[in-house]
């Protein structure tokens, strides 16, 4: 088989980079970006920020404890995506084989790129000489004959990194690495490879392959594999997204029922709303409860048909929240998530309850209002229960 060459790029400390992009004068000052509230949390931070201990998904109070210095910063989703298309069509100069992964990582596929720009490892130092020139932003890039080994290798030498690992490298490279630096190995995982012995990538493929299977499932075999660095999964330019949702975390807990519902139906509005800007419609919804104590539970129903329509996952939505403990303990955050996605007309059925054209007037409706928000703003048009009252 041919020696395939992938590059994993991923941005450096995104949304902190593009905000001392905009604004100069906080180079070299530790920047925090998230939700300022004090239930808010870290969204990313500067790398001067991360040597206080500030880190993404951390509790917006902690980090300002820990770095009282620090310049805290709104999200500006708009403008990271700006900067991220910018970003992205750098990648497709080189290959079509883009994957993205995220807002500010990809993989690119470069094997048959490589007659045109050279060696993979000096394609890599072009794409990121390129970036930085466009954008002024610096991205760290890791080169290996998989998937795998490239993300791995690519966190090496963050920020503005560049790690190269050849075909008859991989073992060298991953045997001494920690078994953490594996996709899905968190504390109970790594609990379990601590139990026979395994701290790196080097103990997981000494294990019998039976041992792992027994204590992991098919699981332990995949992560053995992985080990020794096979991974022919290929870079899929067109990755699917395969759920639309949206979350938000309180700045008071809510107490009781009606007013857990009315939050719900503002999330269940943003992402129905989302879902028709993509053309795309979901069956499967999936409600998320995170509990003052922060225990969090999902809770999940598949409905009669796929919907983009928010009246339709909102009525979901609230027969999920009956089999929670919402109104009997304190709710910090509600998240409403739609899976199972497919295009317009896909394995579409009539709905046997409801008159064609009644369905064919709601769609109507939801088009004419989308216009409306789309030229007006979010907040011009709101269901009844989610205007506030006048002082």
């Amino acid at each position: 088989m041919a020696v395939r060459h992938i590059i994993h790029l991923d941005m450096d400390a995104f949304y902190p980079s593009v905000e001392i992009r905009d604004h100069p004068e906080l180079a070299g000052r530790p920047v925090v970006v998230g939700g300022l509230s004090d239930r808010g949390v870290v969204s990313s931070a500067s790398y001067e920020a991360r040597k206080f201990g500030v880190h993404a998904a951390q509790p917006m109070v902690t980090a300002r404890r820990l770095c009282p210095g620090g310049i805290f910063l709104a999200v500006r989703m708009d403008r990271y995506r700006e900067i991220s298309r910018q970003v992205f069509r750098i990648f497709h100069r080189f290959t079509p084989l883009v994957e993205a992964l995220s807002i500010d990582e990809a993989f690119l596929d470069v094997t048959d790129s490589t007659r045109l720009f050279g060696e993979p490892a000096a394609m890599a130092r072009q794409i990121k000489a390129t970036v930085l020139h466009e954008t002024g932003l610096t991205a760290s890039a890791g080169v290996a004959p998989s998937k795998f080994v490239a993300k791995i290798a690519s966190d090496m030498q963050k920020p503005d990194g560049l790690t190269v690992i050849g075909p008859n490298e991989v073992q060298a490279f991953l045997e001494p690495l920690p078994v953490e630096k594996m996709w899905g190995v968190g504390k109970a995982t790594r609990a379990t490879l601590g139990r026979l012995g395994v701290r790196t990538f080097g103990d997981l493929k000494r294990i019998p392959i039976g041992e792992l299977e027994r204590k992991l499932g098919q699981r332990g075999a995949q992560m053995q594999a992985l080990s020794l660095g096979l991974d022919a999964r290929p870079v899929e330019p067109e990755r699917k997204v395969k759920s639309v949702g949206h979350e938000e975390t309180f700045e008071q807990d809510i107490e009781n029922v009606a007013a857990a519902r009315k939050k719900i139906l503002s999330l269940c509005t943003r992402v129905a709303r989302r879902m028709r800007r993509h053309e795309i419609r979901g069956k499967t919804l999936t409600l998320k409860v995170k509990y003052s104590d922060f225990r969090q539970i999902t809770r999940a129903t598949t409905m009669a048909h796929a919907t983009d329509d928010a009246v339709e996952i909102f009525s979901a939505a609230c027969r999920l929240l009956r089999n929670t403990e919402a109104g009997k303990r304190p709710i910090r955050l509600l998240g409403i998530s739609v899976s199972r996605l497919e295009l317009p007309g896909q394995g579409e059925q009539l709905c046997l309850f409801e008159p064609e054209h009644s369905t064919r007037k709601r769609r109507n409706l939801n088009r004419a209002l989308d216009s409306v928000i789309e030229k007006h703003g979010e907040k011009s048009v709101l269901p009844g229960s989610l205007l506030e009252p006048r002082p």
